[in-house]
């Protein structure tokens, strides 16, 4: 069961039944869980985007506040003075687009500024609704993601009885109050946010059943996010983040099997191998 197979950002437009994306992770932070301050100078950052552009990532996505549990909210402009240098280097240099990954309409704002064409929330817009003001504005393309709580307590909800309709639901709000404000169906894209706030038994039941919310959600591409995940560790005996590549990809190609059009990660080569063997695999099933 495949997503909506056309996805707008502010200069182009994915045909998304060519094969799926890769979107290449890129953490400007100190603090990230898998790659924290790796590349928090500009010039291994652009370099790190050089490198995964050159591994097939069809998205760079950068992040300057990490999101992973117990970390800590970074003012705006400190949080700007991160990411768009590396924005502004990436956007000249490279003809692959540029994601801002940030909960602030004022960095989504600079960020689109300087180059960037998508807005990736993992928020949904709760955090701050005026990005979709940003994102209407420029029309770009956003990227709106399931979790639940606030900043600080988004990974330590207790769970929930039925995750598909609560990822349904609040997904659904989501798209309501970006289109109130004029963002195009067509821009728009969804994830799952796996590892916010769900337990080991809800990533495992949104993965396995990620048909029935694409199909539910047939109009907007699918973003599947698993790379490096803890779910992962706990899988494979408490793996570390580094030990998790095998899983990693293993899920990624599980996901587009099941709907995902966009994937998420960190390891752009392996990953984007895995996922289009996945959906030519897939794909022959229905000829």
């Amino acid at each position: 069961m495949t997503s909506k197979l056309i996805w707008k950002t502010s200069r182009r437009t994915f045909d998304l039944r060519k094969r799926p994306l890769v979107m290449g992770i890129l953490n400007i932070t100190p603090d990230s869980f898998s790659d924290g301050g790796r590349f928090a100078a500009a010039d291994d950052a652009f370099r790190q985007a050089e490198q995964m552009i050159s591994e097939g990532a069809d998205i760079i996505d950068i992040g300057g506040e990490s999101t992973r549990p117990g970390s800590s909210r970074v003012p705006p402009d400190e949080e700007a003075a991160r990411v768009i240098p590396v924005i502004e280097a990436a956007a000249a240099r490279f003809d692959v687009p540029i994601s801002i990954d940030t909960t602030k309409s004022e960095v989504a704002a600079a960020a689109l500024a300087a180059g960037a064409e998508i807005v990736n929330d993992i928020s949904g817009l709760r955090f701050d609704p005026k990005i979709a003001g940003c994102v209407a504005e420029t029309g770009a393309g956003l990227v709106l993601m399931h979790s639940r709580g606030n900043f600080e307590n988004m990974h330590s909800q207790p769970p929930v009885t039925d995750i598909f309709e609560e990822v349904r639901s609040d997904l659904a709000r989501s798209i309501a109050g970006a289109e109130y404000v004029g963002v195009s169906r067509d821009c728009i894209a969804l994830d799952i946010g796996i590892g916010f706030g769900k337990t080991l038994d809800q990533n495992l039941q949104l993965l396995s059943g990620l048909d029935r919310l694409a199909g539910h959600f047939r109009e907007f591409p699918i973003l599947v996010g698993v790379s490096r995940k803890s779910f992962l560790g706990r899988i494979l005996n408490n793996a570390s983040a580094g030990e998790r590549l095998a899983g990693s990809v293993a899920a990624a190609a599980l996901a587009v099997w099941n709907g995902a059009s966009i994937i998420r990660a960190h390891d752009v080569r392996a990953t984007a191998d895995a996922i289009l063997t996945a959906s030519v695999i897939r794909d022959a099933r229905d000829q």
